[in-house]
């Protein structure tokens, strides 16, 4: 599988998105992401517990450990690379995570605006 070229939202080079808990669509902490990336996984969320608590409620369990596949489940804090129509689900029904536009990749604008990022923006931008 070959990545796409790592930018982010912004125009320039893709940050990490987070290694502890190790991320990404490739496993290599980043939102990288290629043409069998269905999910979309380009946008760096940073988890709420109200976000988990919705993630789990619609069927995308994300917080309890699941130590046969090596997750160790997310808590409020963590970097994750969520998939992009996840994501905008979540801005809809009013609890989407915060966003680190730096490590959210190029692609996750094909399906949600930079002005929708922008409003979960982690910090100044």
């Amino acid at each position: 599988m070959e990545k796409d070229p790592s930018f982010n939202v912004l125009g320039s080079a893709l940050q990490i998105c987070s290694v502890s808990p190790l991320t990404g669509f490739f496993r290599n902490g980043s939102c990288d992401t290629c043409a069998q990336d269905n999910g979309s996984h380009t946008v760096c969320a940073v988890m709420t517990a109200e976000f988990l608590a919705y993630s789990k409620y619609v069927g995308n369990d994300l917080s309890t450990p699941r130590p046969e596949f090596g997750f160790d489940g997310l808590n409020p804090g963590d970097g994750w690379c969520l998939c992009a129509s996840r994501f905008l689900q979540a801005h809809e029904e009013g609890c989407a995570p915060q966003v680190n536009l730096h490590a959210t990749h190029v692609r996750a604008l094909e399906i949600v605006s930079i002005e929708v990022l922008r409003q979960h923006a982690v910090g100044a931008d």
